[in-house]
């Protein structure tokens, strides 16, 4: 294999992996021209069509997807190699990738990341804050953050974060309106700010539990974000109750802006983990964030 062939097979991998010759050709940062002749060289060295393309797409053939599904673990594999050698430095080096909530990007990963920055001046961190169900190994990423209940078996999980717990509040002026819910169902009478989860677009709902009897309820308003910040703004606005981790709304309950409601049926449960596939050779900078991160509270 000479230089052309990994030149041409990282090519291949990025327009397969955007569907797009424009922002492939962004990542890569060469022109679109360059990156069609070099797919055009790929193909004509192995007699394959590996892309179909359209004037609106890209994608892979089956000789593409299948060329690619040997690609990826190959490269992956050498960039880990190469990012091995670090450890052979007097420093940790490297970028470290993460998809994290915003919630824990701000209360956890943030201060913890902010830290080791600052500590290791070689050490990049990238984090791509969003509350979706990425898949890690698909998007290339070192790592993610979902509540513990989320993270699937096959990987490694370490506890970054304590309990948390949901709160439902309100305005008081609008509880002094429209009264107080005594139960998870009289929602149904009440205005209430919706949440909608960018990933899917579908609307969260609220989840109870009370002496281990789980409710999830589906409530109507006037007004729905994707931003919990918003949804906290409309809820002191007066527009209903709302739905959001806890520790969002302690400022605005002591000073009484917000009032809680249904506090009994908002146990705790379970926080955020840091989840990541096993890897044989870790990266220092990795390690160090995984400590740096790792929950120690009782």
């Amino acid at each position: 294999m000479n230089r052309d062939d990994l030149i041409d097979l990282n090519a291949f991998i990025a327009i397969a992996e955007e569907r797009s010759f424009t922002r492939a050709a962004s990542r890569m940062g060469v022109s679109q021209s360059a990156l069609s002749h070099k797919i055009r060289r790929l193909e004509t060295r192995l007699g394959v069509r590996l892309l179909s393309r359209t004037t609106r797409s890209v994608s892979p053939t089956d000789a593409g997807e299948r060329l690619l599904g040997g690609l990826v673990p190959a490269f992956e594999q050498i960039t880990d190699h190469l990012e091995s050698l670090g450890e052979l430095r007097d420093r940790p080096a490297g970028t470290i990738r993460l998809t994290v909530p915003l919630h824990a990007a701000m209360t956890i990963v943030w201060p913890a990341a902010l830290k080791l920055m600052r500590d290791y001046p070689d050490v990049c961190v990238e984090l791509s804050v969003d509350s979706g169900m990425r898949d890690i190994v698909t998007d290339r990423f070192d790592a993610g953050v979902r509540l513990g209940e989320q993270v699937a078996r096959d990987m490694i999980a370490v506890r970054i974060g304590p309990e948390l717990r949901m709160a439902a509040i309100a305005s008081p002026a609008y509880l002094d309106t429209a009264g107080i819910p005594q139960t998870p169902q009289d929602l149904a009478d009440h205005q209430c700010v919706n949440l909608r989860f960018t990933t899917g677009g579908g609307l969260y709902a609220w989840e109870f539990d009370k002496a281990g009897r789980e409710i999830n309820v589906r409530v109507d308003g006037q007004f729905t974000s994707n931003n919990v910040e918003m949804i906290i703004m409309a809820a002191v606005a007066g527009m209903g109750i709302a739905f959001v981790p806890e520790d969002y709304v302690a400022d605005h309950l002591s000073a009484g802006r917000l009032q809680r409601v249904l506090e009994d049926w908002c146990p705790p449960f379970p926080g955020y983990y840091l989840y990541y596939p096993n890897r044989r050779q870790p990266k220092a900078a990795f390690s160090l964030l995984v400590e740096a991160l790792r929950y120690r509270g009782n």
